[in-house]
């Protein structure tokens, strides 16, 4: 019976690595006041980007790089036309959406039937943790894993600490609020909004990499399965907080499990495949009617900001 519960939550938190990355890469966009429904997008060409690199160099570390800059690159488009032109945000990340769709479908193509060369494979196989592992089921759920998903709990820590402890962080965090605000104090309200949200597309990025390098790990058409737009959704769940967003994440990745384990009973698969669906949209519906003040994004979100306006 533990067995069976420890490979489940081990099961659970492979499944939900790839949305915390991109949850925590929406934060950070989120953080200073941009709205981006891109999330989709980004993860999309990092998946297709990181694959190709990683059959074409057999590097794994140059793979992972290279994923983090084509979603870094697909935030740098948004960045563009929602801070220095101030295009509306909602549609701007849905144009990044569609556009990282087809980047992944023209690179796809060529990936398809490749597999992984053996060096990149070995570089994110599981690992053990020394002490931590050793800590009856809790070790073997969280410290049993690949370094890519021990990488996403010790990143979301460091931006929880980051946003709340640091100077840097509190000042990103009044961009968000309220962007006038800080520019009269002496801010430089785009070159955090560039730094932020080009950070947020770099982790999207990790994030569909992770699904193609490591979970899958091989490529399939629209390997993302619309994660981006889940993520989009877990950000409002974990209220903007990353150590929350370890939380929904695996959370998520705990109901997408149960659909797995009872394929073979009664209820028809695609019904299973709902649930973590429906269970996310209910979550949201209540959070909404809670209205508390901290579960409240920053103020500023999705409005453009121009200083000349002030």
């Amino acid at each position: 019976m533990l067995e069976s519960l420890t490979f489940f939550l081990q099961t659970a938190v492979q499944t939900g690595t790839h949305i915390l990355y991109a949850i925590l890469g929406g934060i950070l966009c989120e953080k200073v006041g941009n709205m981006n429904l891109g999330i989709e997008g980004m993860m999309l060409m990092g998946a297709s980007v990181g694959y190709f690199t990683a059959i074409t160099s057999a590097n794994p570390a140059l793979a992972v790089f290279a994923a983090g800059l084509a979603g870094a690159a697909g935030a740098l488009i948004y960045v563009i036309i929602t801070v220095n032109l101030r295009g509306n945000q909602v549609v701007c990340g849905l144009i990044l959406t569609i556009f990282g769709t087809g980047v992944s479908g023209f690179l796809g193509k060529s990936l398809a039937g490749k597999p992984l060369p053996e060096t990149v494979l070995h570089a994110f196989s599981p690992v053990s943790v020394p002490l931590f592992s050793k800590i009856p089921l809790i070790g073997q759920v969280f410290f049993v894993q690949s370094p890519y998903v021990l990488a996403g709990i010790l990143l979301a820590m460091v931006i929880y600490v980051y946003l709340n402890y640091t100077r840097f962080g509190l000042s990103a965090r009044s961009v968000g609020e309220n962007p006038a605000v800080a520019d009269a104090s002496g801010i430089n309200v785009t070159g955090y909004k560039y730094t932020h949200i080009l950070a947020g597309g770099f982790l999207c990025g990790l994030g569909g990499t992770y699904l193609s390098l490591v979970f899958v790990p091989r490529w399939q058409e629209n390997i993302t399965a619309g994660a981006g737009w889940i993520a989009v959704a877990l950000i409002i769940f974990s209220t903007w907080n990353p150590l929350k967003a370890i939380f929904a994440a695996y959370v998520f990745g705990a109901l997408k499990g149960v659909g797995f384990k009872f394929q073979s009973g009664f209820i028809h698969p695609k019904l299973l495949d709902m649930i973590p669906y429906l269970a996310t949209i209910i979550v949201l519906v209540f959070i909404t009617f809670r209205k508390r003040k901290e579960d409240l994004g920053p103020a500023g979100l999705g409005i453009p900001y121009f200083r000349e306006e002030r």
